[in-house]
């Protein structure tokens, strides 16, 4: 028996990998996050499997079932959404299956920030721009965040900024983000990004939350803020120039200095 942490991916249906839906075909219990997976991706699991959204269940509860599975020699399909090592949750239910010695496995999936910016059409490392991305969130209900990694500090690096879970915080992020950024700095805020109902706002710091508050997005968007997002003139990669070498490209060409 083995307890399967499967990515379903930023949304739509068909950005699951392979491995992921082989197994939720295959696995006769699932245990999925209702809220943030959509329900086609469960409605492949056997026609007898035990499908369960865990959305109400608290953290006893969904280890319960995980014992009952194992109890019974059961596989179990855990689906979470995005990639399981972002903002998952995983951590604590991977802690109590190790303390009741029970088998797990982690299958990884498209990350939402990723989703997110396919979306857009944006690339987000530009040459000369910025080459870091700094996947972050602010403070919630349900996790606070470490002073060391407060957006103020964040933001001096003036990377890219992937914001998770902070649609409800953008004063705070306004705020924060303005010395570093400018407030005219450019601000993607993409809500259930890949979803069929999938909504992007293109804005900047200054107008950022009257923007979202206009749209009515109050859960579940991506925040992307950086100057990537408003360059269309900026320097190509040597990686394909044609007087770059490299050991699949114009091998034994390279210049010496």
């Amino acid at each position: 028996m083995k307890v399967y942490f499967i990515g379903a991916g930023p949304g739509a249906a068909d950005l699951i990998t392979v491995r992921g839906q082989r197994l939720i075909k295959n696995c006769p219990v699932c245990l999925y996050a209702g809220s943030l997976v959509p329900s086609e991706l469960v409605e492949i699991a056997p026609k007898d499997a035990t499908v369960i959204d865990s959305a109400p269940l608290n953290l006893d509860e969904i280890i319960e079932v995980m014992k009952t599975a194992n109890n019974q020699g059961q596989d179990v399909a855990r689906v979470h959404s995005g990639d399981p090592s972002i903002y998952g949750a995983v951590g604590e239910q991977m802690r109590r299956l190790k303390e009741l010695d029970i088998e797990y496995e982690i299958v990884p999936g498209v990350p939402a920030f990723a989703g997110a910016a396919a979306a857009i059409g944006t690339e987000l490392t530009l040459p000369n721009i910025t080459q870091t991305i700094i996947i972050t969130r602010t403070s919630g209900k349900a996790s606070s965040m470490p002073d060391e990694e407060n957006l103020e500090k964040l933001g001096a690096i003036k990377a890219t900024l992937a914001i998770h879970l902070s649609i409800r915080n953008l004063t705070y992020v306004q705020e924060s983000l303005s010395p570093y950024y400018g407030e005219n700095c450019p601000v993607v805020v993409i809500y259930r990004a890949t979803w069929r109902d999938q909504k992007i706002i293109r804005t900047n710091l200054a107008n950022m939350k009257a923007d979202v508050r206009a749209a009515k997005i109050t859960r579940t968007a991506m925040i992307f803020v950086g100057e990537v997002f408003g360059q269309k003139d900026f320097a190509n990669s040597s990686l394909y120039a044609a007087d770059f070498a490299h050991v699949l490209r114009n091998k034994g060409k390279k210049k010496s200095r």
